[in-house]
């Protein structure tokens, strides 16, 4: 250890070691510095356009990108409101059928209630009509019976007609008339004239056989009706059965005289059905206009 006594002159002792010198900083590479400043500015304007292209290249990349997702979602769109259109359109179709559906039943029960109001109303006038005739024919030489909506009236021939004859009586003649009063208070029933007789032959210059005698009988009560009663002669028909259509036993005398008969069938009145409305006609086809041919060429002129 050294002694600060034998310090040479000049220099004080110290407590401690003298401090080491600072050290110098290390001088830049020359050779890196040089490079730097050897790149010309021209290529950092390039590298920096470069670096901006591709900066620009990422972000278009991104918004294209971007705008397909958009065009996807714009398209889904477009679709989900299409389907929403047709399904809208469905259902008002669907509520125009209902409401013409709707419409045609309400016509149905309609209709359904007024062909059951005009049943009722024929049901009443052919009671009605019967009783009419009950009250007005009450003898045992006519019958009155109602089947299927037909009344018929069999009126025995004694009393319109003698035997093998065609002239009414005047006794048939007032019955007639009273027939034709009842008949006129129900203006809308068809009347079908009927002439029945037994199966007696009858052989005369004037009824070769039954069918001549029963039209005859039949023809001879619808004139009276039409020209001496005033009945509409649009409502009358004329019908001859001859012996084809008995009522009863044409071996006995008794139904022999039952069959030779005239009956009076006063038809059920029809109901009037709605008519469907007329289809136009189809239209007549445009007529199609044929495109003239070529003009023939003129005859080349004979040779001489």
């Amino acid at each position: 250890m050294a002694n600060p006594f034998n310090q040479p002159p000049g220099e004080r002792p110290t407590d401690t070691d003298p401090e080491p010198p600072a050290s110098e900083p290390e001088p830049a590479p020359v050779e890196a510095s040089r490079e730097v400043e050897s790149v010309p500015s021209s290529m950092w304007t390039v590298a920096g356009y470069l670096v901006l292209l591709l900066l620009l290249g990422l972000g278009g990349y991104e918004l294209y990108q971007q705008k397909l997702a958009n065009d996807r979602l714009l398209e889904e769109l477009a679709r989900t409101e299409a389907t929403a259109d047709e399904a809208a359109e469905r259902n008002r179709n669907r509520d125009r059928e209902i409401a013409a559906a709707e419409a045609e039943l309400q016509a149905l029960r309609d209709e359904t209630e007024r062909l059951q109001r005009e049943k009722d109303q024929v049901r009443d006038a052919q009671e009605e009509l019967e009783l009419e005739m009950r009250a007005a024919l009450a003898t045992k030489d006519i019958t009155i019976s109602e089947l299927e909506g037909k009344l018929t009236l069999s009126i025995l021939d004694r009393i319109l007609f003698d035997s093998g004859k065609a002239i009414i009586k005047p006794e048939g003649e007032e019955v007639l008339r009273k027939i034709a009063t009842v008949l006129d208070q129900f203006p809308g029933r068809q009347i079908h004239v009927t002439g029945h007789t037994d199966n007696v032959p009858i052989r005369t210059s004037q009824f070769p056989s039954n069918w001549e005698l029963s039209a005859a009988r039949a023809l001879a009560a619808v004139r009276f009706l039409v020209e001496q009663a005033g009945t509409d002669p649009k409502r009358l028909a004329a019908v001859a059965n001859g012996e084809f259509q008995p009522i009863a036993d044409n071996a006995t005398a008794e139904g022999r005289a039952s069959n030779r008969r005239i009956a009076i069938v006063v038809l059920p009145e029809v109901f009037r059905l709605p008519q469907p409305p007329a289809e136009p006609p189809p239209a007549a086809p445009e007529p199609v206009e044929e495109s003239p041919g070529p003009a023939a060429e003129p005859d080349a002129p004979d040779a001489p």
